[in-house]
Parts: C-alpha cells; structure tokens; sequence
C-alpha cells in the first residue's frame, strides 16, 4: 500500500504530459493566425492592384486628333503588375452598356484555408472598383 501512496504523489513527468498535451494546439493556433494573415495581406494586394488600375484606366494617352484611353487588356495588366502578395486572384474589367463613360474593375481571390492538422472553409474576397474615365475626343 505504500507503494502505490508514492506513486499517487509523484509529480515527475506531469510537465512532459501537459507539454505533450498542450503543443499541437498551440502550433494549431499559431499556425491558424499565420493563415489568417495571409488573407489580411492578400486583401492589401488585392486594395493596391486596384487602386493602381483605377488610376492608370483614367488616364489619358496624347494623339494627334485628342487622346485614347487605355484598353482592358493593359488595365489587367497594370493591375497584375502591382499586385502584392499570396494572391492567384482573376481580374475582370467590365464596360457598361449605358452611355455612362465608367468601368468596374473587380479583383477576386479564392484561398483553402488549411489549419495544419484539418482543412478549413475556402474563403473568395471579391474586390471592386468603379472608375469613371474620361471623354474621348
């Protein structure tokens, strides 16, 4: 009976146990706030290309009869140029069809959230602009 007495009050070892307990939720959740910054980046990313697309479709290029304004093609390419970040996203430029001389640029990032020992929800930022250009004369 004294034997198992001074097995019941042994302590050596109970920190390796917690140690052993504790550890992967804590580098779950580190690992989590590292994921969750990855999106708060990509959406300063997605904030810059746009602002930067924005600014380049208002401009407007000298010819000899007025000025041209930039193509769709070289506003996603302005816009991937300046975008920062883990960011795959898909640009989309879109004219209206009404006499309004404007243009939504849209930015979209699409990202599985991966918590290291379980996959998380895929999370879409969609991001968009509406850009008011200048009459061509």
């Amino acid at each position: 009976m004294k034997k198992v007495t001074i097995l019941r009050r042994n302590q050596r070892g109970a920190a390796a146990v917690e140690f052993a307990l504790t550890v992967p939720i804590l580098v779950s959740v580190i690992y989590g706030i590292f994921e969750f910054s990855q999106l708060y980046w990509a959406n300063a990313g997605m904030q810059h290309a746009l602002g930067e697309g924005a600014r380049y479709a208002t401009l407007c290029v000298k010819t000899a009869t007025g000025c041209d304004l930039e193509s769709d093609t070289d506003i996603k390419a302005k816009m991937n140029a300046k975008l920062f970040g883990p960011v795959d996203g898909t640009f989309t430029v879109q004219n209206p069809t009404d006499s309004t001389s404007s243009k939504t640029l849209t930015v979209t990032y699409t990202r599985t959230m991966n918590f290291l020992f379980f996959t998380g929800p895929t999370i879409t930022l969609t991001r968009s602009k509406v850009v008011y250009t200048p009459s061509v004369t």
